[in-house]
């Protein structure tokens, strides 16, 4: 069923048919029609799960923490200074192997105050030891909510659906919903191996000595990297399934392009329309977007990326004394790759405008430079 729907009405709606337990919410801008459309629901009756209104985002995610060790299917969504609010909690969740999903709707930290996007507050949480995946569309958001579920009831850890603030919260697109019989066929309850029980007592969260706890940090690398085969095998699943498949990585034009745009979120559909547009020039660009960040794709890029290749990275994010997070990971990833040349660019912070003719003068400008191993980050803007 087509329905025309923003993107934080689209993950209302994703929880919804995946039949979440417990939903808990604190409002903040730009995520608050998530729950705006969850409490809709309720009041409808057509959300069966349980609905918490919190008093503050670290409540929330201490609520969730309690009822995942319960068994409960989870689910939440926040936004900037609410997401960093969270930020103790966050590390419980992820060593407590508990597969809560929350949209995170991105959105600038202050000072000065900020109401618009960037990737600042998500990818200040990445170490957290939570999954994260970068939308560029209202229909990817409502489908990755519902593969997050399936990867982190798989694989036991926290996924994060990252969407760009009012770029896609607030901007409605027409949205294929699919059916509810269809999606219970794709995911199907969760039920996990240990939980809280009172006829089965468990100790939880209990003290561990130096030996026990690094052996943990190891199974969940273990664990994370097992994520990066997951995403690739669910995302096939869900194409069979629905019609639309996703990966790691979304490449496009980029058959025999030397010079590539690398984005991530809702850029990526901006870098399309800029490489159709270069295209019809003559010029042979292409554009790769990062869908997944936790795990960092780094197999699927080394496997992607060849010897001459120079890569326009474009962060809407910034690590300050550092540069672009992006760049960073991605030169990380190809380290020592010979004859790859990463140009990292910041721009967009703070909701400025990232438009096709700033992304095509970026391309511009990696094409017309020397290949070079470790260039500069550069910080460029919209002209207007």
């Amino acid at each position: 069923m087509k329905k025309v729907l923003s993107g934080n009405h689209a993950a209302a709606v994703a929880a919804q048919l995946a039949r979440t337990q417990v939903s808990v919410g604190y409002p903040i801008t730009p995520a608050t029609q998530v729950f705006e459309a969850l409490a809709e629901m309720k009041s409808k009756g057509e959300f069966p799960g349980e609905f918490i209104a919190a008093e503050s985002e670290h409540s929330v995610m201490a609520a969730l923490l309690g009822a995942s060790t319960a068994g409960a299917r989870t689910f939440t969504a926040t936004s900037s200074h609410g997401l960093a609010y969270m930020h103790e909690v966050l590390h419980w969740v992820a060593g407590a192997r508990l597969p809560i999903v929350m949209v995170d709707v991105n959105r600038a930290l202050a000072a000065p105050w900020n109401l618009w996007t960037d990737q600042t507050d998500s990818l200040s949480q990445r170490d957290t030891g939570w999954m994260q995946t970068y939308c560029s569309t209202n229909q990817e958001v409502l489908d990755t909510v519902l593969m997050s579920f399936k990867i982190a009831e798989r694989v036991m850890l926290p996924s994060m659906v990252v969407l760009d603030g009012f770029t896609l919260s607030h901007s409605y697109e027409p949205v294929d919903v699919p059916s509810q019989a269809d999606v219970d066929s794709f995911l199907p309850p969760f039920r996990p191996e240990l939980k809280l029980d009172p006829e089965q007592p468990i100790t939880f969260g209990s003290l561990t000595q130096p030996k026990d706890y690094l052996r943990l940090r190891r199974r969940m690398a273990a664990d994370m990297a097992e994520a990066e085969d997951a995403l690739e095998e669910v995302g096939k699943e869900f194409g069979e399934i629905f019609g639309r498949s996703y990966g790691q990585l979304d490449a496009y034009r980029c058959e025999d392009a030397e010079t590539i745009l690398v984005t991530s979120g809702a850029v990526g559909s901006t870098a399309r329309a800029a490489v159709d547009a270069m295209r019809e020039k003559g010029l042979k660009a292409g554009n790769l977007r990062l869908r997944a960040f936790r795990p960092f794709p780094a197999k699927a890029l080394r496997a992607f990326v060849k010897p001459g290749m120079k890569l326009a990275v474009v962060d809407r994010n910034y690590s300050p004394g550092m540069g672009g997070i992006f760049a960073q990971e991605i030169k990380a990833a190809l380290y020592p790759r010979p004859g790859v040349s990463v140009h990292g660019y910041v721009t967009g912070l703070g909701g400025g405008d990232i438009t096709v003719e700033l992304l095509q003068e970026i391309w511009e400008r990696v094409d017309d430079a020397p290949v070079a191993e470790i260039p500069a980050a550069t910080w460029v803007e919209d002209a207007r």
